[in-house]
């Protein structure tokens, strides 16, 4: 009789817990899943539709090597499908890891995390990379054909190299200008006084001398919510590191009209 409650028992909290829910989805490559990609790409999404466009651009690459594309979806916008489509016409060059959790790790949706651009997934991305060499792309801005190939040739014995950014605007497309005051290099440009900065979508960092510094994209220095606070603070940490700079804008960074670099470049010239 106790054998016959105890199994009616555990029928019912069994029938009572909630389905497994999947997470994600790895496209391979042609290669070993374990030997590492020659080079990384981390892309936190909320998938927008322009994210077509940053996805083309990776895979437009003029790079021989093999490329690891890693993306997270925080609080979806749009329908997951659309890059699900996007990675099915990837080339044999290229393997993705598609994290999609159930919750969302940043604090404005419940999180616990406080960057406002995807809470804690740039940096469980790069962690879970498997790859030594780090690139990364929001998924509105593009990259020019030769962005990869170039850090990579750049960063060989350094911790990180960067490229230069073009301003677009967002509802254009229109090229405005190269970026001479934010994203400009360690001790430049508006933000020197702390350091300077680079913008992740122009780095290229080396994961095995920088793990140590990637949780900083994981918590803002204030603890309270922001955008690119959190990518100030790994900046901050890498900065003075040896690094390498490419001195042509290979990326392509679109700003609204209401961007304080939009009046910059269209008042002070390019």
């Amino acid at each position: 009789m106790r054998a016959s409650l105890a199994a009616a028992r555990a029928t019912r909290q069994t029938a009572a817990m909630p389905a497994p829910v999947p997470i994600g989805r790895f496209y391979p490559d042609a290669g070993d899943p374990q030997q590492p990609a020659d080079v990384a790409v981390v892309m936190p999404t909320v998938i927008r539709s322009i994210i077509q466009k940053s996805i083309e651009s990776i895979f437009a690459q003029r790079f021989p090597g093999r490329v690891q594309l890693l993306i997270g979806v925080d609080k979806a916008e749009g329908d997951v499908a659309l890059i699900e489509a996007m990675l099915d016409r990837r080339d044999e060059r290229f393997s993705a890891l598609l994290l999609e959790l159930p919750y969302s790790t940043g604090v404005r949706h419940g999180g616990c995390h406080t960057p406002g651009d995807g809470g804690a997934l740039r940096a469980i991305l790069s962690l879970a990379a498997n790859s030594r060499y780090l690139g990364f792309l929001d998924d509105d801005n593009l990259w020019l054909p030769d962005h990869l190939a170039l850090l990579t040739q750049a960063i060989q014995g350094k911790t990180y190299a960067y490229a230069q950014r073009m301003l677009m605007e967002d509802e254009t497309g229109r090229d405005l200008g190269i970026d001479r005051w934010h994203s400009t290099g360690p001790g430049r440009g508006q933000f020197a006084r702390t350091g300077g900065f680079v913008d992740p979508n122009c780095l290229l960092v080396d994961k095995v001398l920088t793990a140590h510094h990637l949780g900083a994209w994981a918590q803002t220095w204030s603890g309270q919510p922001g955008g690119v606070a959190a990518d100030k603070r790994f900046f901050a940490a890498i900065a003075a590191s040896d690094h390498a700079e490419v001195v042509v804008p290979t990326v392509r960074y679109g700003i609204r009209r209401d961007n304080v670099l939009y009046r910059l470049v269209t008042t002070e010239g390019a």
